[in-house]
């Protein structure tokens, strides 16, 4: 039974087989084939060169489209790509020689070079790069897995010991709403720039210095200025040593950054278990636009504190957070091109970006300052520690330690800062929230 079984099944599949083999045959004699024209050297080499990159940076052409469909430019296809090859090698340098932010700006860098690269078309929606910015980006997948390793890698501990820190990283979001207005402005002045309140508000989170936060809320508000927005709020997380430690220069005194702050009481392990739920409660009850990036930032932290789960929050303080930088960063440089990215709008938005991080920057300061003339002489804040109220978390916290040491080699900040700091992280989140239920 067995044996004729198998003897009818191997009969079938060799009759299935024949036909296969018969119509293949069958279309293969009614195809033409087109013949091979012999060439000589010379029109070999010169077939070649017409492929290279070379060929399409030096002679541009008419109609050529990029990598979505839309015709490039005649400086685009060739002096636009080379500087923007240029500004990636500028951010390899800021990356590797002066540290700024690596893991960000290696990524980016990357990306960017490749999205420029003629002919190949790598930042296509069916690229390598755009295969990227569709699967995580787009979708605001990938900021939600980035929020939720941060979580992971945050502790609180700091901010609940010293909750009036979280005034500080309040004031420090004045520099999204403030570059909100600033957008509307420029709009309106500037010739060649226009843009609607949605794209405004998407603009203003640059203010905050958080780049999944940014790519969220432009995501929903203002796709077709995403890449920019990214960019940007990357650009200026990075720059967090270039950018912040003159306005905390110009905004205090010599005897302001060498107050020294009373050592912080020790946080218990259930205070820092119910802080996530609370604030996720919070979010639900009073703020339900910004619970996904609230969600996943309470989640990782919870992971961490309980205690229970270790190999989880292993997982997302390294390898996943590992994994969706790496994927961020080359979806965020795919948006590099030359045709996208050197034009007027985004040159508005990276200046708005930068006066609106610069605002945040000092508003903190001012704030602490402030706290400083209605607090006694023994509960004085070091007002450099309201710089550390934008969003760039640990960085804005390391700058701040750095230049306390300056003046008091012995005074150790980054405990301190560390409160404003992840109150920041909060706080851009929730703003985000705000402006979502505003103008979505």
């Amino acid at each position: 039974m067995k044996k004729s079984l198998f003897i009818s099944i191997f009969l079938l599949i060799s009759i299935l087989s024949f036909n296969v083999f018969a119509s293949s045959a069958h279309v293969a004699d009614n195809t033409e084939t087109k013949e091979y024209e012999s060439k000589s050297m010379s029109q070999l080499v010169g077939s070649f060169y017409q492929t290279t990159g070379l060929n399409a940076l030096i002679s541009p052409e008419e109609g050529v489209k990029d990598a979505h469909g839309k015709e490039m430019s005649i400086f685009a296809q060739s002096g636009g790509r080379v500087i923007m090859i240029i500004i990636c090698f500028l951010l390899f340098y800021l990356a590797i020689k002066k540290g700024f932010e690596p893991l960000l700006l290696i990524p980016i860098g990357f990306g960017g070079i490749l999205a420029n690269i003629p002919i190949a078309n790598i930042a296509a929606p069916e690229g390598m790069l755009g295969i990227i910015y569709n699967m995580g980006i787009a979708n605001e997948f990938f900021p939600l897995l980035i929020f939720m390793g941060v979580g992971a890698m945050t502790d609180f501990g700091p901010l609940l010991a010293n909750p009036k820190t979280a005034l500080l990283g309040g004031a420090a979001q004045f520099g999204i709403f403030g570059s909100l207005v600033g957008a509307v402005v420029l709009s309106q002045y500037v010739p060649g720039i226009e843009f609607t309140l949605q794209q405004a508000a998407a603009i203003s989170i640059i203010g905050g210095a958080d780049g999944p936060t940014s790519i969220f809320i432009a995501s929903a508000l203002a796709p077709e200025l995403l890449g920019a927005i990214a960019v940007a709020a990357y650009s200026y997380m990075a720059l967090v040593p270039v950018i912040q430690p003159p306005i905390m220069r110009a905004l205090t005194s010599d005897a302001e950054r060498k107050i020294r702050m009373k050592s912080t009481r020790k946080v218990s392990k259930l205070e820092k278990m119910v802080f996530p739920l609370v604030v996720l409660t919070l979010s639900l009850l009073i703020l339900p636009d910004a619970s996904p990036l609230i969600g996943a930032l309470c989640f990782g932290n919870f992971a961490k504190e309980s205690g229970v789960v270790d190999r989880l929050s292993d997982t997302m303080q390294n390898a996943l957070i590992n994994i969706v930088t790496i994927f961020l960063g080359l979806g965020v440089g795919s948006k590099l091109a030359s045709e996208s990215f050197l034009v007027a709008e985004t040159m508005g938005i990276m200046a708005i970006g930068l006066l609106a991080f610069a605002a945040g920057t000092a508003m903190g300061i001012i704030m602490a300052k402030i706290m400083n003339m209605l607090s006694s002489k023994e509960n004085q804040i070091n007002p450099l520690i309201g710089a550390a109220g934008v969003s760039a978390v640990p960085m804005a916290a390391r700058v701040v330690s750095k230049e306390g040491q300056q003046y008091d080699s012995s005074n150790i900040l980054l405990m301190h800062a560390m409160g404003p700091n992840v109150a920041g992280v909060i706080g851009s989140a929730v703003a985000a929230g705000v402006l979502l239920s505003i103008f979505k």
